[in-house]
């Protein structure tokens, strides 16, 4: 750890263990201790630690090739993007490296159909509470002002409407706004769930006034909702998505998709690239991942099992005095506290579990997809000495 802290630039604020292996969802430390993960990577590791299907994958494709670039065809990436397609609803997908770069490009996307279409708007409407990357421009649609202060001035032609709050966006609109982003659930703001009727009212104002809604489903996608995206669980599809964290299952990639009409006015050869995107070894994580949460039925069991985590937190929620509420659904759940979060996630390393803030009064509950019924019962009472 000295070392570690030695060599690198100090930008993260590290819990004092280092880790060596998982297995499941387990974590073990240098020094052989075993942690229960229910934080999984920052909600990555939806497969967890050491899946035997997965691991053979990348094994595989490691031996056979770990880069070309995007100037050749490779079969793992149109494996992996066929099915990514599939899962997402979406028809046209864009590679990348991680979530903020995902981000990146779908406001780029946004831009170019609004030029390429003559309409003469740039602007973005984002929400209060959100958290969309440190980029530059993913940091302008961020509403943090912590997060901002020290890099403006950022991008402008930026607004942030209030969450949940429908007349509060349509205040905002003009003829210059090219898009609305949002994330139908709030991770890093909070684990704040956007009401059904917002959702479709916001869908609404982009298909009356000409504008693309776009979606981060950075963290809340991939199997967290009970659904492969969280779209599906409202029912509500927007024009351009983001997506990262557990498409990769640990493999750093992620990627944004739009429909075919939007892509047909969008990004064009020279518009947007990436050395790294579309990678063989990457995209191999992605194919075999979507593979093994079709055959392991993986959304169907998040439902099941949120279910009773939902149920164990709301019992929490009476018994304990410090626990205010719940918030959430599936397996991206939170429970706000009349006190800092951080000392109770300090504390429940200590009892050997895993757990993560989102902002400082809420505890953020992101663990690998496959846990079971005794992995939320043994959190729930490692949470409860840790309060």
């Amino acid at each position: 750890m000295k070392e570690t802290e030695e060599a690198l630039l100090h930008t993260y604020n590290r819990f004092p263990v280092e880790f060596d292996r998982g297995e499941g969802v387990y974590l073990y430390d240098s020094e052989g201790r075993k942690y229960l993960d229910f934080a999984a990577g920052i909600a990555v590791c939806g497969l967890g630690y050491g899946h035997p299907e997965l691991t053979k994958a990348l094994k595989e494709q490691a031996k056979k090739l770990l880069h070309t670039s995007n100037l050749f065809y490779n079969e793992s990436c149109g494996k992996a993007a066929a099915a990514l397609k599939k899962a997402c609803g979406m028809d046209r997908v864009f590679f990348t490296n991680s979530g903020t770069e995902a981000n990146e490009g779908m406001l780029k996307a946004a831009r170019k159909y609004a030029w390429k279409r003559g309409t003469g708007r740039y602007e973005f409407i984002a929400m209060e509470g959100s958290f969309h990357g440190r980029s530059m421009g993913a940091l302008s649609v961020t509403e943090h002002e912590a997060y901002r202060t020290p890099f403006e001035p950022l991008i402008p032609g930026v607004k942030f409407a209030k969450w949940n709050d429908l007349e509060s966006v349509r205040a905002l609109v003009t003829e210059k706004t090219c898009g609305i982003l949002l994330e139908p659930i709030q991770g890093e703001g909070g684990i704040n769930m956007a009401s059904p009727e917002f959702l479709e009212g916001v869908r609404r104002i982009c298909d009356e006034e000409g504008i693309l809604l776009l979606f981060d489903e950075i963290q809340c996608g991939m199997g967290r909702t009970g659904e492969m995206f969280a779209w599906q669980y409202y029912g509500v599809k927007p024009d351009i998505m983001s997506m990262a964290k557990a498409i990769g299952s640990g493999v750093p990639v992620g990627a944004f998709a739009m429909t075919e009409a939007v892509a047909a006015d969008s990004l064009e050869p020279g518009d947007h690239g990436t050395t790294y995107g579309g990678n063989p070894f990457a995209c191999t994580a992605v194919a075999k991942t979507l593979e093994i949460f079709e055959k392991e039925h993986v959304t169907e069991h998040v439902r099941d099992i949120g279910e009773y985590l939902a149920e164990q937190l709301d019992r929490l929620v009476q018994e304990e005095e410090s626990v205010l509420e719940r918030k959430g659904t599936g397996l991206i759940q939170g429970i706000r506290l009349n006190r800092p979060a951080g000392e109770v996630t300090a504390k429940a390393m200590e009892e050997g579990l895993v757990i993560i803030t989102a902002r400082s009064d809420v505890i953020r509950l992101v663990p690998p997809m496959i846990i079971e019924k005794e992995h939320v019962d043994e959190m729930i009472e490692k949470l409860k000495k840790s309060l």
